[in-house]
């Protein structure tokens, strides 16, 4: 098992295959595809409630009906209910390309003109299809559709440009329509009977009255691209909208048989869906730009305006760098989209805004996406000053200016920084300062000037005087650094020299030599270690203020993409082009792990706390995360988790964080053995040396146990029970020493107590102590020496009943001349010291145990003076727990002398 693992992936929303739209009660969810697996949203806030399982294969096509969800992967079909797959349909022997809902019964279509009909009412009882459909072989099918009213038929469009009416219940071709000379991209009906459109890939929509075989109205795209998707309006306005290749999507009025509106730019590639919601005047489109966008028809013109979206990168992310304490993550993209994801909840990822592109677009008659900044090839955080002014900086591409983001309001910042106004080159390389108040520049032309972030001005650029030079470095700056105390800034140039200079007199203090041509630097503030990467693919480690090499990390075939320090300084993480992901210890001056993905990490980030890591992948629009086992699994020790100078080949993260069986049998494996393992490492003597484990129970439960008498006390009535009222004249009462009023039973009711006492006296006369769930559950665990059952018993308690389970086997006559082996009472509290003797050696929910003890030794103790070997027990707990508390002791020692200290010290 490697350090990481895969956890899931996020900033996917949709792919090119069609959604799914349907309605339940009154609320609709969209079904999108994300890959392997599927999403729904609900389309009220399209916020995320579900997520499919993962499958073998990507998705081709996809149809829901109520909690069930049909998607077709190569040549089978897999049937999932909610979240959970219940059925695999396997039929085809080609791919299958659309799924269409058909009353009771799932229409599947494949690339070989097969038509399957499924039935899903039965599902386990019926995995064969019910029927079967066999297509002309010059007709290769492109789209299936019901024309609503025409009882077990469906119409089947051709690449050939022909379309043909069958009966699917005789399973009979009742009619072929000649075409219109090209291929049919797409076909829906109408609201009207008999009429359905039919979209070409010659950009023309056809509608057409298949009752009489007569053509209605002709549109065409003014676009060039065929006609991807079609939709009717219902809300009673004579509207179908189209959306083809170029990313436009076009309202025509079917009344007037004109063009209505148009949607320029409403995404940025081709359209794959189109749907308008029932009886709504909305209309949901989604494209292979990996977003999904609703569209409201309420202005008074009739145009259509955006209501809500969901989107993520169109195009693989270039850089990425946690947020928030890991909550965050900010990544900049190809597509000139600079994004915020959430790791925690969907909703709050968003883009951030670069003032007002669409309305400047209009005003110049130009695309949004030449009005966007181009890619991002750098950019540095600090959250110090989030709330004052703007806290990123971001270097883009072949752009001799950088910019300032405010993240408080997700929007481009007021200044703008350009270093080197006379003779401009491409800035390079950025950072900010660890106050939060600077940013430091770096150009291709050797050039690093200093900027303060509130006013956007310059304070002075960096020079080399030493060696007579106007600029930094002779060459391309690849990296800036600053350090934690605004003393030093490290620079780097492409040329492999290294540069410390002063932050605030701007003079340089020392320099040295790579050696080679250096790609890239990383600054680790805490520990003041500089990781340089060259084009030898050697990564070294120097310390700046030493001025020497400390570590040299070989491994790594093709070029370095990135690396990143841990939050402690202990790890350094890097990723290249040969698919590898490394991690090495910078103490041992080792690797400790490494993985082979399938995909080359072009990106990576780790979070603050080192939970999770995030990658980004070459030609993948997401950003993957990773979890680190070694935080959750207990092990101690590099080698019970990493894999040292062994390359392990791992899966990457999926966007279901469930993980199929048939993927990943050999990581079950491992899971087993792990959880295994914990278990223990939890009840045995495999404890992390030198510590304890608390019970992670609130305070208030174990605390009670000490405290039970104090609030018995405190929670005592005041007033004195009150005289119960009288009961009932027609109900017979019989008088009772409590006070309260006891109705006599019926002569049936007798007779059952009877016969109930009976049985008591004679299993009270089997035994001598009524054997309780706690006794059992102890008695049990004693048996099989693991009291991990037994501790998540107890730690459901209340206080109350604790006590209460306790003082069940306290012994009263003291007197009895019965043999100490034969009472049940003393075979208990010793099977229970066994227990204490056995959590407490081990540190096992250590403050909870100790308050148990002490209770009992409250209630328990005299009967322990009293018993021999009782006592001999007691005496060995009592061992135990000195050898273990003068080792917790050690450990408080150590900090008290530390806070100690520092207290008395006089700065």
């Amino acid at each position: 098992m490697g350090i990481f693992e895969p956890f899931r992936a996020i900033g996917y929303i949709t792919t090119n295959v069609p959604f799914s739209v349907q309605r339940l009660g009154t609320e609709t969810f969209v079904t999108v595809s994300v890959g392997k697996a599927f999403q729904v949203y609900n389309c009220a806030k399209l916020n995320l409630v579900l997520v499919g399982p993962q499958l073998p294969k990507k998705i081709r096509a996809l149809a829901s009906y109520r909690e069930y969800t049909f998607a077709a992967y190569g040549s089978d079909i897999a049937v999932v209910k909610r979240a959970h797959q219940v059925a695999t349909w396997s039929g085809h022997s080609a791919k299958v390309n659309q799924l269409l809902l058909f009353g009771e019964h799932v229409l599947s279509v494949d690339v070989e003109g097969n038509i399957f009909i499924w039935q899903f009412k039965g599902i386990d009882k019926n995995p064969a299809p019910i029927g079967h459909i066999k297509l002309d072989d010059k007709f290769s099918p492109s789209c299936i559709m019901h024309p609503d009213t025409y009882l077990n038929k469906v119409m089947v469009g051709s690449q050939e440009g022909a379309l043909q009416l069958w009966n699917i219940s005789t399973k009979k071709k009742i009619y072929e329509f000649k075409g219109w000379g090209s291929s049919i991209t797409c076909c829906v009906s109408s609201p009207a009977l008999d009429v359905i459109a039919v979209g070409c890939a010659d950009g023309k929509i056809h509608v057409h009255n298949i009752r009489y075989d007569e053509e209605i109205a002709t549109f065409s795209h003014s676009t060039r691209g065929a006609v991807n998707a079609l939709s009717f309006s219902t809300d009673g306005q004579p509207l179908l909208a189209s959306g083809g290749s170029s990313g436009v999507i076009s309202i025509w009025n079917l009344e007037k048989r004109r063009l209505h509106s148009v949607i320029r730019e409403a995404h940025d590639s081709s359209i794959v869906s189109l749907q308008f919601f029932a009886n709504e005047p909305v209309l949901m489109s989604s494209s292979a730009d990996n977003s999904m966008k609703m569209w409201i028809f309420d202005t008074s013109d009739g145009d259509p305006r955006l209501l809500r979206f969901r989107s993520g990168h169109s195009a693989p992310p270039l850089c990425i760098k946690f947020y928030a304490n890991g909550r965050h993550i900010l990544s900049a993209g190809q597509d000139r989209a600079f994004r915020l994801f959430s790791v925690v909840q969907d909703q709050q990822s968003r883009e951030l805004s670069q003032r007002h592109v669409s309305k400047r677009a209009k005003k110049l008659k130009l695309k949004e996406e030449e009005i966007k900044l181009k890619p991002v090839v750098a950019f540095d955080v600090a959250e110090i000053r989030e709330r004052d002014w703007c806290n990123v900086v971001t270097c883009h591409m072949d752009t001799p200016r950088a910019y300032v983001w405010r993240l408080q309001n997700f929007v481009l910042g007021e200044h703008i920084l350009t270093p080197c106004p006379e003779n401009p080159t491409p800035v390079k390389a950025c950072a900010i300062s660890a106050c939060g108040n600077f940013a430091v520049l770096g150009t291709a032309g050797g050039w690093i000037e200093r900027f303060n972030l509130q006013s956007g001005i310059s304070r002075g650029n960096y020079i080399d005087l030493l060696e007579g030079k106007s600029a930094a470095h002779n060459g391309e700056v690849i990296g800036i650094a600053c350090d934690a105390t605004n003393t030093i800034v490290i620079s780097a140039g492409y040329h492999g020299d290294v540069k410390v200079w002063d932050f605030k007199g701007r003079d340089l203090k020392y320099k040295w030599e790579v050696g080679c041509s250096l790609v890239k630097i990383v600054f680790h503030r805490s520990n003041g270690l500089l990781a340089t990467v060259a084009d030898d693919l050697v990564i070294r480690l120097f310390d700046v203020i030493a001025q020497r090499m400390v570590r040299k990390f070989e491994g790594h075939t093709d070029r370095i993409t990135d690396m990143c320090f841990s939050e402690d300084g202990k790890w350094l993480l890097t990723s290249s082009m040969d698919g590898t992901l490394r991690i090495w210890d910078v103490i041992l001056a080792r690797q400790i792990d490494a993985v082979q993905v399938d995909l080359s990490i072009t990106a990576l980030s780790l979070s603050p706390n080192m939970d999770i890591l995030a990658t980004s992948h070459v030609d993948q629009n997401g950003v993957y995360l990773w979890v680190n086992q070694a935080m959750f699994s207990g092990t101690a020790s590099f080698a019970s988790y990493g894999s040292g100078q062994e390359i392990v080949n791992v899966k990457m993260p999926s966007v279901s964080s469930a993980k199929d069986g048939e993927n990943n049998d050999n990581k079950t494996i491992v899971k087993q053995s792990e959880s295994s393992d914990t278990s223990q490492f939890l009840y045995s003597g495999h404890q992390i040396p030198d510590l304890v484990t608390l019970s992670l129970l609130p305070k208030s439960q174990w605390q009670s146990l000490i405290n039970l008498d104090i609030i018995k006390a405190r929670n005592k009535p005041i007033e004195p029970p009150k005289k119960p009222e009288r009961a009932p004249f027609f109900l017979p009462s019989i008088p009772s020493l409590s006070g309260e009023i006891l109705f006599k039973p019926s002569k049936g009711a007798n007779e059952e107590n009877n016969t109930q006492n009976t049985e008591l006296e004679k299993n009270s006369k089997k035994t001598d102590l009524p054997v309780s769930k706690f006794l059992q559950i102890l008695q049990s665990c004693a048996e099989k020496e693991n009291f991990a059952t037994f501790t998540d018993y107890i730690k459901s308690l209340s206080p109350s009943t604790l006590d209460m389970e306790l003082r069940m086997l306290q012994i009263i006559d003291d007197d009895d001349e019965q043999e100490p082996e034969k009472r049940q009472e003393l075979q208990f509290i010793e099977l229970l010291v066994d227990y204490f003797i056995h959590e407490v050696s081990y540190r096992n929910n250590f403050e909870y145990i100790q308050a148990l003890v002490r209770l009992f030794l409250k209630i328990h103790g005299e009967t322990i003076r009293r018993q021999s070997k009782l006592q001999d027990k007691a005496r060995k707990l009592l061992e135990v727990q000195s050898a273990v508390w003068q080792k917790v002791d050690k450990l408080f020692q150590s900090a008290r002398c530390m806070v100690t200290f520092l207290s008395n010290s006089q700065f």
